[in-house]
């Protein structure tokens, strides 16, 4: 790839900062050069917890964003969103589509009504996309799946791209499952492992597609600056495994047995229906764009990666 198609953003907008990946995005933004200007709905809240960031309020699923956080914007990166790991109800449900789609649309609306447009919207998405697809092997190109997440995340998608009608860049981001001990699905699967009680979970042969937190913020950095990257980008490693396999190799790691099954319906009872059917869902994806455009992983295989996050 040659250098033509890189480019540098000296100021770079944020929504959904203050969340696992927004801040470390940030603090990288930053530490690299950046100018990093955030939304959120308590921006004093969120200046005491990253004050290198300059803030503006606002609450995403109501209004537009002030034209002010705008000023000097070269690329904008959208990663709100109300958290899928969670006890779903239909309030629950309701929030988790309306902080997506509806804040997009809003974002959109403001970017649209500019006088001084940015040039990239890299927005973030997620491999609920295809749906519960066994062990079929899925590029960027593959349809839709028909359940709850994979609506949302075709209509968040649809709300982002909205955006090239205004002459921007657009890339989705379709991130896999984020690899960090301090959130996410990791983080659910910890403390059983450590009491031994940890195991392949609706029996184990669902695919898990993962990615390394310092990958996911790689990867989101390459959609940034590459100016030839565009529409949907999986955001996994490259070496996908069964749930049965990850259970092996996390209780490998930790030094603990991982052979005790856990009935799916277990998870829905104890921790709820999104993580649930996080663990349940299977997805086999391989990042096709990233790989072909040029990234090179820092964590592509599964055992390196637990070991660089546990140790």
């Amino acid at each position: 790839m040659s250098d033509k198609n890189f480019s540098r953003p000296e100021r770079v907008l944020v929504t959904g900062g203050t969340g696992l990946i927004g801040s470390t995005l940030c603090n990288a933004l930053i530490d690299r050069g950046d100018s990093v200007v955030g939304l959120s709905r308590d921006p004093e809240r969120a200046a005491r917890s990253l004050p290198r960031v300059e803030w503006h309020g606002w609450e995403g699923e109501r209004e537009r964003p002030p034209r002010e956080a705008f000023e000097g914007v070269d690329a904008v990166i959208n990663l709100a969103g109300e958290p899928i790991n969670q006890r779903w109800n239909d309030d629950v449900k309701d929030r988790i589509a309306r902080s997506r789609i509806k804040a997009t649309k809003n974002l959109v609306a403001k970017i649209a009504a500019l006088d001084e447009k940015p040039k990239a919207l890299i927005s973030g998405s997620a491999i609920g996309y295809y749906g519960d697809r066994g062990d079929e092997l899925l590029y960027e190109d593959a349809g839709p799946g028909d359940d709850f997440l994979a609506g949302i995340v075709v209509r968040w998608e649809e709300a982002a791209r909205s955006a090239e009608e205004l002459g921007l860049r657009v890339a989705m981001i379709r991130s896999g499952h984020v690899l960090d001990p301090r959130g996410g699905l990791l983080k659910e699967l910890l403390l059983p492992f450590k009491m031994g009680v940890g195991g392949p979970i609706a029996g184990g042969k669902q695919y898990m597609s993962w990615i390394h937190r310092h990958d996911e913020i790689g990867i989101l950095l390459w959609a940034l600056e590459n100016e030839a990257v565009s529409g949907p980008v999986n955001a996994t490693a490259p070496n996908p495994v069964t749930n049965k396999e990850f259970s092996k190799v996390l209780g490998k790691e930790l030094g603990r047995p991982s052979i005790l099954p856990l009935p799916g319906f277990a998870i829905d009872i104890v921790k709820g229906g999104g993580v649930g059917h996080a663990a349940r869902e299977g997805q086999r994806v391989f990042p096709k764009k990233a790989t072909d455009g040029g990234y090179e992983f820092k964590q592509p295989d599964l055992a390196g990666a637990l070991a660089n996050l546990l140790s």
